[in-house]
């Protein structure tokens, strides 16, 4: 499977992950504030439509490897943090709520071959900018690498390096 996100409609970008099971274990890691912590952002989800979504973004926390974020993210070097709202719930298979710019993100959990958990992300409603598509998927990119690396017990990489390192690719990818 291609870890690369795919544009898939305009202002759509859409991830695919095998992760190891069962369900309950991964969805585990989208809504425990600790867990969720550890590859995305701490913060608490009222786990109903319309329920209150407030994500705390510590890019330093996510991995051992301490790296100083770029010139152009270092305003988020002291961390970064939004609210926002369920739009969907159905555990343990969906979870879709609003971002912080006014875009949606829904996570699809479904199991897949040998006690594997397939995680679909599309963030959607994006501004349909070249720079705003290949912060947001190298943002994704990195992200989804750090809980795939927590799930199966690895130490993951530094967010910064990762995600220069995608923002180059998607760079090229995306002006084609």
């Amino acid at each position: 499977m291609d870890n690369h996100g795919k544009i898939i409609a305009p202002g759509t970008l859409r991830f695919k992950r095998l992760l190891p099971g069962p369900i309950e274990k991964v969805w585990s890691y989208l809504i425990d504030s600790e867990k969720r912590g550890k590859w995305l952002a701490r913060g608490t989800m009222e786990l109903f439509i319309g329920g209150k979504v407030h994500l705390e973004f510590f890019h330093a926390d996510l991995s051992p490897h301490q790296e100083t974020p770029p010139l152009k993210y270092k305003c988020y070097e002291t961390g970064d943090s939004f609210t926002g709202e369920i739009i969907a719930c159905s555990p343990p298979t969906l979870l879709s709520f609003t971002w912080g710019d006014h875009s949606e993100v829904t996570f699809e959990l479904s199991p897949a071959e040998e006690d594997l958990v397939l995680l679909v992300l599309t963030h959607q409603k994006i501004e349909d900018k070249i720079d705003t598509r290949v912060s947001i998927a190298s943002g994704w990119h990195t992200h989804l690498g750090i809980l795939d690396a927590h799930i199966n017990d690895r130490i993951p990489n530094g967010f910064w390096g990762v995600h220069n390192k995608m923002e180059e690719e998607y760079g090229k990818l995306f002006s084609k």
